[in-house]
């Protein structure tokens, strides 16, 4: 079962009216929130960036935190999820309908839709590592807002992927950025390194529980930018994301990392993070 402005439905009932903002525009905000044997995960730090997301863009939500955590509730209930089930959340909401203008509409309702699917653990690429490409980063300027605007996104996951690799490494001007879907840390001399959370890139829910927990362990961090030639000398890079968790690059343009292997700095974070989704969910 589907939510889509205040009604159940199933997928082949829905309809999305021509003159939808999101649809026109992109005009509208989202969150993907991860569900551990039935249970989500650090939800409330995702309603925190859904709002944050809405007041960057000037959209008032008419939904409180409490409505919008009913709505995410009954979409685990009504879909069945179970305490043995994995999987994630999509809530999206886009300005709503008005006739096809550049301007912001005053007076008109924003559309709220959301959806769960049943979704794996990516254990196995947690274990060998992705491959990378360094890309270009084409997308606008205003990464920090979590909207439905994603075809910058699109092409450079794409352009990696055409160059044989599983993800891209995005840079402006040679300054890494992050990647197409999720956040970068670097790993030299025992310490995490990772681009600081401004317009340039996502305020990752995953990256800032991995620094908290790297800082809880007596993990030096910098979040400070560093350029390609730096990347290339880490001794470890891994990216990390709601859906990929804390996932390995073992070769970047071909060229491996480090030994080229999944090192010790990104297995103790799998271990770390491992432990704080378990303590989350089974209280």
């Amino acid at each position: 079962m589907l939510y889509v402005d205040g009604k159940w439905v199933e997928a082949d009932e829905l309809a999305v009216h021509p003159e939808d903002r999101g649809y026109n525009f992109g005009d509208g905000i989202y969150e993907v929130v991860r569900i551990y044997k039935g249970k989500m995960y650090q939800w409330d730090a995702h309603l925190t960036r859904l709002f944050r997301s809405a007041r960057e863009i000037k959209l008032d939500l008419p939904w409180t935190a409490a409505e919008l955590t009913d709505i995410a509730l009954q979409l685990i209930a009504k879909n069945n999820l179970t305490t043995d089930d994995d999987a994630t959340l999509y809530l999206q909401v886009t300005r709503g309908v008005a006739p096809r203008l550049h301007d912001i509409p005053s007076g008109i309702r924003p559309v709220i839709m959301g959806f769960v699917r049943r979704k794996e653990r990516p254990l196995a690429d947690m274990k060998k590592g992705l491959t990378a490409k360094l890309v270009e980063d084409i997308r606008w300027l205003r990464c920090d807002i979590k909207t439905l605007n994603l075809l910058g996104a699109v092409l450079v996951k794409q352009y990696a992927k055409d160059a044989g690799a599983q993800e891209s490494i995005l840079h402006r001007n040679g300054i890494i950025t992050e990647c197409s879907a999720s956040n970068l840390f670097a790993v030299k001399d025992n310490a995490l390194y990772t681009h600081p959370a401004d317009h340039l890139i996502l305020h990752g829910i995953t990256r800032q529980t991995v620094i908290d927990l790297a800082k809880a362990n007596g993990i030096p961090v910098q979040e400070e930018a560093f350029d390609i030639q730096f990347l290339k000398q880490a001794d470890e890079l891994f990216l990390s994301s709601t859906t990929a968790e804390v996932m390995p690059i073992v070769a970047v343009d071909g060229q491996p990392v480090g030994s080229g292997q999944v090192g010790p700095m990104v297995q103790k974070l799998q271990q770390l993070f491992e432990q704080h989704i378990y303590s989350e969910v089974l209280v």
